[in-house]
């Protein structure tokens, strides 16, 4: 099947064509149907599928086709979890709006509060947003959604995660036209709060599921490597990065400090590279996110705050420094590359630290990973004993598990201690430091 054959407005079809899209994913193709044939529609497809164009695809030729239910009010309201989805998002409909006479805005938290005000009053016919900012923005009386038509909502799951939930039914509640459609888009459907939330924003609508949250990506090849500590880390790191066909990379890391640390080691190697968190102000975090679209530099290092709504073709690998928990983040993590049919490699860094949260992803995915070595940098560390829980011990001895007696004085004590963990009663030895040179002086008693 080919886009044209959707039966798509002329003018669609020409920015289609002279950008060069002619054959749809297959989450297009099963939706696009359903969307422009007016149905509320409930989909779920893995990260990377084309979901965007999914629901902008009939969004937009609604708005060609269809006369609009009211003059002021944003015909189409699309919400997305993060600033950084809003904008990949926003770019691509505006790519598929140039040269029409219709009309967007973009509504981020973070952003200025006035400006987005006045671009509310140039009444879009688009609105592209975060949930708790357009909520901000409908509680000022800036923004009316009556007349609106299509109720857009990607990534559902992740906006429930951050806790738009409220801001969600709000919204919902706003457009409250009869004629309105909606699309929900999210990972999974298997979720309760999903679930529910779906119950209450559509009517009778058409399930559409394109293999599964947890499915392997076919273009991704996963790489997992076992590692004794965080110089070796970083000796896999630059042995890889060295030896990789590199165009772009990202890597992930858990915490805020080591972007910036990993950075300036990657910048020591000879490559081009930006550190990414939360610490950046936004309009550090935009110009960070733009000059690595745009190919300015060749490495990103970043939380997790990039590792969805980046859709950079570009990525041809992405390095999992630190292990990422919840598990979940590690199929949006990997998945930055591999886009766009284009085949992309993941590299997993598995630490002792990492462990449980390593045995933690294979459990979501429902797969066994398999480890590799590279020649001259093998690890000593082969993986933690699983945790015992006091009733598992017990079962194994043939009695009940005892519940342990409360003591507040004792508790005090070990509470003001600190604990130490024996490395050697997980099964490997850990890192030695050499031994500290003595200054000669330091022996002198007289």
């Amino acid at each position: 099947m080919l886009f044209k054959d959707f039966g798509l407005d002329t003018r669609l079809m020409r920015s289609l064509e002279h950008f060069g899209y002619d054959t749809p994913t297959q989450i297009q193709e099963c939706a696009i149907p359903e969307a422009i044939a007016g149905r509320d529609l409930l989909a779920s497809s893995k990260t990377g599928s084309g979901k965007t164009f999914a629901y902008l695809l009939p969004a937009i030729n609604r708005v060609y086709q269809r006369k609009a239910l009211s003059r002021r009010d944003p015909r189409v309201v699309v919400l997305v979890p993060t600033r950084e989805l809003a904008k990949q998002v926003y770019g691509q409909l505006r790519t598929l709006l140039a040269g029409s006479r219709l009309t967007s805005a973009l509504i981020l938290g973070g952003e200025n509060f006035n400006d987005q005000h006045k671009a509310l009053q140039k009444d879009p016919h688009f609105v592209v947003g975060t949930p708790g900012r357009l909520t901000d923005h409908l509680e000022k009386r800036h923004l009316y959604l009556e007349g609106t038509e299509l109720l857009i909502l990607d990534e559902a799951d992740r906006m429930l995660d951050l806790g738009f939930a409220d801001s969600m039914r709000a919204i919902n509640n706003a457009a409250s036209h009869r004629q309105r459609q909606t699309l929900f888009f999210s990972a999974t459907l298997d979720n309760t709060d999903v679930s529910v939330i779906a119950e209450e924003l559509l009517r009778e609508p058409s399930r559409v599921a394109v293999g599964h949250g947890t499915d392997q990506h076919q273009d991704i090849s996963q790489h997992v490597f076992l590692c004794d500590h965080l110089d070796h880390k970083e000796a896999l790191l630059k042995h890889l990065v060295s030896n990789a066909e590199l165009k772009q990379g990202i890597v992930f890391t858990a915490t805020k400090q080591d972007t910036v640390r990993l950075s300036e080691l990657v910048t020591s190697w000879g490559y081009t590279s930006e550190a990414l968190s939360g610490d950046l102000s936004q309009s550090a975090r935009n110009s960070v996110m733009e000059n690595f679209s745009r190919g300015k530099f060749q490495i990103l290092v970043s939380t997790d705050i990039a590792s969805r709504g980046l859709d950079i073709a570009a990525v041809s690998h992405v390095f999992n420094f630190d292990v990422p928990n919840p598990a979940e983040e590690f199929v949006h993590r990997t998945g930055r590359t591999g886009r766009a049919g284009f085949k992309g490699d993941a590299y997993t860094f598995v630490g002792p630290k990492d462990w449980y949260n390593f045995k933690a992803v294979e459990e979501f995915l429902k797969i066994q990973f398999t480890t590799e070595q590279v020649e001259g940098l093998e690890p000593s560390f082969k993986g933690l004993k699983a945790k015992k829980t006091g009733a598992k011990a017990a079962n194994r001895k043939g009695q009940k598990a005892k519940p342990k007696k409360a003591d507040n004085r004792q508790a005090k004590r070990k509470s003001s201690k600190t604990v130490v963990h024996d490395n050697r009663q997980d099964g490997f030895e850990p890192f030695k430091l050499p031994k500290k040179k003595l200054n000669p002086a330091d022996n002198d008693e007289s």
